[in-house]
């Protein structure tokens, strides 16, 4: 595998994202473990999930290995990154900042970079556009020009970088259409520099200080887990249908991530548990942390047609078995670890699923599906 084709996947945390097709589905599933099941079917590593309630963690489940090739098992604490789930942490961080009096919804794009030149055509475009993915951002044509290889060469300060690349982007009108629903990972860096220039310090510093630590959350960091964790994989040749992945495991003290500047949009590993305090924040009101009408602006569509985005969650309208309210889902993956989240808010409770390995295997859709239909049945 050479450098070049490892950059493309990681790149691959910019696709589209949509709502999955499953999350309608009814039909019953025996509540034996269905982990040992799904690793030997798609050649997945290891899978891991957790059951929250509005009082935190109600179930959990894991199985499978660190790594391919190895002996050492997965455990409760181990640490699983999360890539663009982070999406909905960022947002959550932003009103954060809103409530400290230090930021406000509705924030233009001359009023978040004040000091910087910017083109007219981005004079209306709001903070909530740019979090939903209608604000015109595109990245496709940085990504073709070398942009991710360049930025893991990229020894700056990480404040500078990511500067340069809202500068940069800014400084042009939009290369994509305004209003119109795009998945583009480049629009949560521009809203990390300007919460970075908001608070004085790293996106990373103000996510930890601001939401982790308030939430009780200690395990969180930063590009792929180090030490006695698990790795990830990514797939040696494309999926053969009905057999298992051959998968290669990724030593995470090598190129084993996105690129640091674009940690807003997806460069967050943790516990289970304690992604499941972050969930929580959904189930609870705001369990404390943020104010109950934070959280619904952070679960509120951007107006659009197309996709119903939310800030950091694809929003679905109603489902029979989420309690008579709207669904919040999102998957996150850089193309070594795979992330899926499903949260129902009327019904007051979510689903966490991550693997070691990458979204081809389909292991974490499986899993889910059949936790879903486990654990969150349609009513009577």
């Amino acid at each position: 595998m050479t450098y070049d084709r490892r950059s493309l996947l990681i790149a691959a945390t910019g696709a589209a994202m949509t709502a999955p097709a499953w999350v309608r589905a009814e039909a019953a599933e025996p509540t034996a473990d269905p982990i040992p099941g799904i690793l030997a079917a798609t050649g997945q590593p290891a899978l891991t999930w957790v059951g929250v309630g509005t009082k935190g963690v109600e179930a959990s489940g894991f199985g499978g290995v660190r790594r391919i090739g190895a002996a050492d098992k997965v455990a409760q604490d181990d640490l699983w990154h999360l890539g663009s789930n982070g999406k909905a942490m960022t947002a959550a961080l932003y009103g954060r900042l809103v409530e400290a009096g230090r930021a406000k919804w509705g924030a233009t794009v001359p009023e978040l970079f004040p000091d910087l030149t910017i083109d007219p055509a981005w004079a209306k475009t709001t903070v909530e556009q740019l979090l939903g993915h209608r604000a015109g951002v595109e990245e496709e044509s940085f990504m073709e020009s070398g942009w991710l290889l360049a930025a893991h060469a990229d020894r700056r300060p990480i404040r500078e970088q990511r500067m340069d690349l809202a500068r940069t982007i800014l400084a042009k009108p939009p290369a994509g259409t305004p209003g119109a629903y795009a998945y583009a990972n480049f629009n949560y860096v521009i809203v990390g520099a300007a919460m970075e220039r908001i608070l004085n310090q790293s996106w990373e510093d103000g996510i930890v200080t601001r939401l982790f630590k308030p939430l009780g959350i200690k395990s969180a960091g930063f590009g792929a887990p180090l030490g006695a964790q698990p790795w990830g994989h990514y797939l040696d040749e494309p999926v053969a249908l009905g057999k298992p992945a051959k998968l290669t495991p990724v030593d995470p003290a090598g190129l084993a991530d996105n690129p640091p500047a674009l940690g807003p949009a997806g460069r967050i590993h943790m516990s289970m548990s304690d992604y499941a305090r972050f969930a929580r924040l959904f189930l609870a009101r705001g369990d404390g942390v943020l104010k109950p009408e934070t959280v619904e602006r952070l679960v509120t569509p951007v107006p659009g047609a197309g996709q119903a985005y939310a800030l950091g969650w694809i929003v679905i309208d109603k489902a029979p078995w989420a309690g008579g309210g709207p669904v919040l889902t999102h998957d996150g993956s850089n193309g070594m670890w795979h992330a899926s989240t499903l949260v129902a808010p009327a019904r007051g409770q979510a689903l966490l699923v991550a693997s070691n390995g990458p979204v081809e295997t389909t292991a974490v859709l499986r899993l889910m599906q059949t936790l879903r239909r486990q654990r969150l049945p349609a009513a009577g």
